[in-house]
């Protein structure tokens, strides 16, 4: 049987900005509920949750890992998330399948850009939060600060439910707020506190922060407003039924305070997450087919089984492992699901549980269980598993577009056929990382959210494939176009011992408006060229097109009009027309004052206000043109377009330039013509490369 029933479980994701300590956090609460026999540490290696070498090489989460606990009979399952951009994905994946959020803040650095984004999608997602404002036993850490940057940038009403006793080096423990009392820890990492009297220099900060709780509270419920209004004392009760139902419709966030590098402050966190909301108070995602209709099913055991597969694992040893968040019904081991997203049956063998890198086996799974399965034949990350043949499915996220496109070469001539196979079972993993082969230069394109998440997925392709490939810098895919019009004629004469071949023809070149891309016009008339070699003079044209003058780029946005010529009865063909058309091309270009195009992206980039203007000074050192700034707190939205050879390795320019703070997005826009003195610098470069 399962071990906990769906009122008693609690689906916890943990999310944070880099560097706040939501792994540490992790540990802390599975060493506290004897999960783990140890307090890991991210630093040390010894973490349950960073286990993949990826993460211990690069001291930081990576991947999405499952673990769970038991805590006053209560089922709790944890799925810890990167905090790093590069890995948003896996975040967004796990909104999908989470009903509550820890939000871990930094005591020091507060707020950042990516931490906004996190909480925006969390928000989006309608999940319970809870924050817990880390590291207080560090320099500068200042509570009250945070709480004040809560209620200004993520415009909610902090509730603060423990607060700090001490900071820096002299943290000693938390005051629980609404039951008065104090908690002096050990220092030595063990979770192991005593209960005593608040210091009496905090009674004053405990007495106003206990009536602002309050009131806080009593304005979830009108009952309990019109009681406290009377100067009625609010129960337990009262207070834990307003603190459940504020939580779930999202009135306020509950604020913890601590250090879970040493294990301070984390048991209240813990004791709270039992009130959060439960499976069964969450509305689960409407299911629906391609007309449109919907489905709506409860988080009863009673009802048909559906599931989602938020993540896919893959391993060249043990195969693939789906991670799946089960929304209705039950599901025994060695049964059959249909897969609506694909149309196609299921075979699950064993139900398994995830504790970090371990599985233990389950013997059956309801609603709101998070489990793994392996070697399914057909799933995909995104998929919907239902217990009945229904076309039916839950809708997937969106992910954000890859921002970062770099070369990759193999290593050895031998491991060029394997590059996409593995790539392939990588992106299985990763709905973001795309690997493809640019038809224009020939390269294979790495894209990724930035330097750190292709670089992983290099290292990953090693470990797990043995396929060592190199990174570079990929080609600009500059094009060519037309800025004059012509008219010129293409003849192909050739004799040989027997037929010959014979082609003549007269083109008009002429330039489109930029974004037309090609227009091929026939204006014969009389049959001076038959009609069956007309497509071969387009074909010939498209052909000469792939290799303009200047650079040998693509030409584009031209119009070529066929309108006359000749033909020979007996050495005329498909073959002599073709050429004569490509020849004609290419002669035009000569005389239609040809122009490199260079490709104009879009792109936002966050930064803080103090780094505002190194960062607007390097733009403009791109050649980016500025089109506006929003003020988004202590950042400011900065909107401009930039030529693409000018941003392809801008992350690793502006984490350096923001320390870190900054962050931004790409998109394409359009093509434009480069300036005459870049023009002149990429055309040498180019014909340097082909040796002319």
């Amino acid at each position: 049987m399962r071990r906990y029933s769906t009122e008693n479980l609690r689906d916890i994701i943990l999310i944070s900005q880099s560097g706040s300590g939501k792994t540490s956090l992790g540990e802390a609460m599975l060493f506290n509920a004897k999960a783990t026999t140890r307090l890991g540490k991210v630093l040390e290696g010894t973490s349950v949750l960073d286990f993949e070498p990826e993460e211990q090489k690069r001291q930081g989460s990576v991947f999405s890992a499952l673990h769970s606990y038991e805590w006053k009979n209560k089922g709790i399952i944890l799925l810890d998330t990167p905090g790093d951009a590069n890995f948003v994905s896996e975040v967004i994946s796990g909104l999908k399948v989470c009903d509550n959020a820890i939000f871990v803040l930094d005591a020091i650095d507060s707020i950042k850009p990516h931490s906004e984004l996190l909480w925006k999608m969390t928000t989006e997602e309608g999940l319970a939060k809870i924050c817990f404002v880390n590291k207080m036993d560090r320099e500068r850490a200042d509570f009250g600060q945070v709480l004040k940057d809560i209620k200004e940038i993520l415009e909610i009403r902090p509730l603060p439910i423990t607060l700090p006793i001490g900071k820096e080096d002299g943290l000693k423990g938390v005051i629980d707020v609404l039951k008065k009392k104090a908690y002096i820890y050990e220092k030595d990492g063990s979770g192991s506190f005593k209960e005593t009297d608040v210091p009496s220099d905090m009674l004053d900060l405990l007495d106003t922060t206990y009536n602002e709780v309050i009131e806080d509270l009593a304005e979830v419920d009108d009952a309990l407003m019109e009681k406290y209004l009377d100067g009625g004392e609010l129960t337990q009760k009262d207070i834990s039924s307003a603190l459940s139902k504020g939580l779930t419709q999202g009135n306020f966030l509950p604020v913890f305070a601590g250090s879970a590098v040493l294990n301070m402050g984390v048991q209240p966190l813990i004791d709270f997450i039992c009130q959060a909301p439960s499976p069964k108070d969450r509305h689960i995602p409407a299911l629906t087919d391609e007309k449109g209709e919907t489905k709506e099913l409860k988080p009863e055991e009673e009802e048909p089984f559906s599931s989602y597969v938020f993540k896919t694992m893959s391993d060249p040893y043990t195969g693939k492992l789906s991670l799946i968040k089960c929304f209705s019904g039950i599901l025994n081991p060695d049964s059959q699901v249909h897969n609506s997203s694909r149309d196609s049956k299921e075979r699950v063998g064993s139900i398994l549980s995830l504790e970090g890198k371990a599985q233990k086996p389950l013997e059956q799974i309801g609603p709101g269980d998070i489990f793994a399965v392996a070697k399914l034949k057909d799933t995909k990350t995104g998929d919907s598993l239902l217990g009945e043949p229904l076309k039916f499915k839950f809708p997937t996220p969106e992910y954000p577009e890859a921002i970062m496109h770099m070369a990759v070469k193999p290593k050895t001539k031998g491991d060029e056929d394997k590059i996409l196979p593995a790539f392939q079972r990588l992106m299985e993993e990763d709905p973001v990382l795309n690997v493809h082969r640019d038809e224009q230069t020939g390269e294979f394109i790495l894209s990724g959210l930035g330097q750190v998440h292709i670089e992983t997925a290099v290292d990953r392709l090693k470990r797990k494939f043995g396929v060592e490939v190199e990174l570079k810098t990929p080609k600009v895919p500059y094009k060519e176009t037309i800025r004059a019009a012509t008219q010129v004629q293409g003849k192909y004469k050739k004799q040989t011992g027997g037929h010959g071949q014979y082609g003549d023809v007269w083109i008009a070149v002429e330039p489109l408006e930029s974004g037309k891309g090609f227009e091929f016009a026939n204006k014969i008339v009389g049959g001076v060229i038959p009609r069956q070699y007309i497509p071969a003079v387009n074909k010939g044209v498209v052909d000469a097109m792939r290799e303009g003058p200047l650079g040998g780029y693509p030409v584009v946005d031209i119009k070529v009009t066929l309108y006359d010529g000749s033909y020979h009865d007996v050495d005329s063909s498909e073959l002599a027309f073709k050429i004569a058309g490509s020849m004609a091309f290419k002669k035009a270009m000569e005389n239609c004052k040809p122009v490199l195009l260079e490709p104009i992206m879009n792109i936002t980039v966050m930064v803080p206000e103090e780094s505002m203007g190194d960062v607007m000074g390097d733009l403009n050192s791109r050649r980016a043109k500025i089109e506006g700034m929003e003020s988004r707190g202590k950042y400011q939205e900065l909107k401009a377009k930039v030529p693409m050879a000018e941003v392809l390795v801008y992350a690793s320019d502006l984490t350096s330039i923001t320390s870190g703070r900054g962050a931004f997005n790409l998109s394409f826009s359009h093509y434009e013509e480069a300036p005459q003195n870049i023009q002149e610098k990429i055309i040498k470069e180019a014909r340097a490369q082909d040796g002319k």
